[in-house]
This record gives structure tokens, sequence and C-alpha cells, in this order.
């Protein structure tokens, strides 16, 4: 199987920059300077301790249960122009939690297929839909205000890099852990153990951040596009493509992740790469 062995040296980079502040793990406190204000691109959670900026699903739940919708416009607008220029690239190379999985993966055991899950992809736009839009919108407080449920309810993402690490350096945060924090704990190690065996499997059912972006993937700027002279619909990339994706006949697929583990697999070269209207390219 053909794979992009540089691939994982930039998503421990955009890990490294999204997570520059090491020293807050040991001090049991997150940074609230000026970063916090933007966003990165993956599913990087708020509160972990060595975060420089926000996560963009907490940002937006954060917007749309405010009681005054403040940078509303700024959130969304700048969630579109990701979507837009990258699509799903984001989970394939800029997300720490994707790549969190993605190691899990590589623990030697035998593989799970999802193919035959297919019908599960879809609850990630169910759970975009209630848990980050309609519900902190609807159920709000007195003061107007709604929680943002998937960060509080859902995310194994900010009970690995917040929760966990904030109750190990606190003793009063241990001291107040409740049900919640037992519930949380629970959704991380399944999902933990889940990943050993099925490849990414927040990604594909769960993440409401690469259902947004896989609004994007057909329209994006950056695409993949099929030589249809060189094309023999072989199927070899197919089967080295871990998202279930029949490459050759939807090659923008929304599950696709942009790996390019599909354009090294070709035999026949005929998958190449493209940006903002340019003729593709298989080079890397």
């Amino acid at each position: 199987m053909a794979k992009n062995k540089n691939r994982w040296k930039i998503q421990l980079a955009a890990t490294l920059v999204s997570n520059p502040f090491f020293l807050n793990f040991f001090q049991g406190k997150i940074y609230k300077g000026k970063l916090k204000s933007i966003c990165v691109p993956g599913l990087n959670c708020y509160s972990c301790p060595a975060a420089a900026a926000s996560c963009p699903i907490g940002a937006l739940q954060a917007v749309i249960g405010s009681s005054k919708f403040q940078f509303a416009y700024y959130m969304i607008g700048l969630l579109i122009f990701i979507g837009v220029l990258l699509g799903r690239v984001v989970c394939g190379f800029l997300c720490p939690f994707g790549w969190f999985q993605e190691l899990l993966h590589k623990i030697p055991t035998k593989k799970c297929s999802t193919k035959k899950l297919h019908f599960l992809t879809y609850l990630k736009y169910v759970i975009l839909g209630v848990f980050v839009i309609i519900l902190p919108m609807t159920l709000v407080n007195e003061l107007g205000m709604g929680d943002p449920f998937f960060c509080k309810y859902i995310c194994p993402a900010g009970i690995l890099e917040g929760g966990i690490p904030l109750s190990l350096a606190d003793e009063t945060i241990r001291a107040s852990l409740g049900w919640l924090f037992t519930w949380k704990s629970c959704i991380l190690l399944g999902l933990i153990v889940l990943s050993v065996f099925f490849y990414r499997p927040f990604c594909k059912w769960v993440c409401p951040l690469g259902a947004f972006y896989a609004l994007f993937n057909k329209i994006s700027l950056y695409r993949f596009k099929i030589d249809r002279e060189k094309c023999t619909s072989c199927g070899a990339c197919s089967k080295v493509c871990k998202m279930d994706v029949d490459v050759f006949r939807t090659p923008n697929h929304a599950e696709c992740i942009r790996c390019g583990d599909c354009i090294r697999t070709c035999p026949h070269q005929a998958i190449g790469k493209s940006f903002a209207g340019r003729p593709a390219n298989r080079k890397e």
C-alpha cells in the first residue's frame, strides 16, 4: 500500500503549532491571551492547557448560544473560507484529534472495515445540526444563553485535552468532578478502543467539524481530478482508501480527507491534484 510518508510530519507540526504552551500542563492553567480570539482549523479544545487558540466548533457554539451573538459573522465566515479553500484537507492534515485516532489505529491488531457501517456517516450531520446549532440556539436560560451542548456532553477531545490534564494538575478540579466527567471519559475510552480496530471512527461518524467541511468538498478550490483517458476503473484507489471512497467514481466525495494514498496507489497515474482551477498535478 502506497502511503504519504510525510503527512505525519504535517500533522505533528499542526499539533505543535496549535498547542505550544506545554508548561501549562504542569501548572494546571489555561492560556487566555489574545490568540484565543482566533480559531485553529482543526478540532483542538479551548480548555487544553497548551492550546494557543480556540476550537472552531466550541467558538461557533459560544456565538450561537450567546445572548448578543457577538462575532457571529467572523466565525461563520472563517469556517466557510476554510471549507471553500481546503474542504476536508483540514481533517487529513491539520486536525490534532484526527491524528490521535490514526496513531491509535497503528497499534498492531486485526483491523475492521467500516464499509458496511456507511450509514453511520450521516450521524455527524445530525450532531452538527442538533447539538452544535439547534440546541444552543433554542434551549437557553433566563439570560438568553445556551449551553455548548456538543462540547459539554459529547466531545471526547475536550476530556482528553482539557478535562483529564486539568484534573490531574489541580486538586480543586479533581474534587469537583461529577457524572459528566465520568460520562465523557466513557465516550473517550470507547472511542480509543474503536480507533484501534476502525480507522478514524470519530471523524467518520461523529465529528461536526468534519461534517461542516464535508459540505464543501465538491466545490473546494483544492480538489482531486481523474484523468478519464488514463483511468481504467481498476478500483485500486478505492481499495486503498480508508475513508471508504470510490475515488475513480467520486474523487471529491464528502468523506475524502485528501490524504493522497489513492494518488500514490494508482498504477496508471490517473489521479491528480489541482488548486483554484489549475491543471491536475500528481507531484507530492
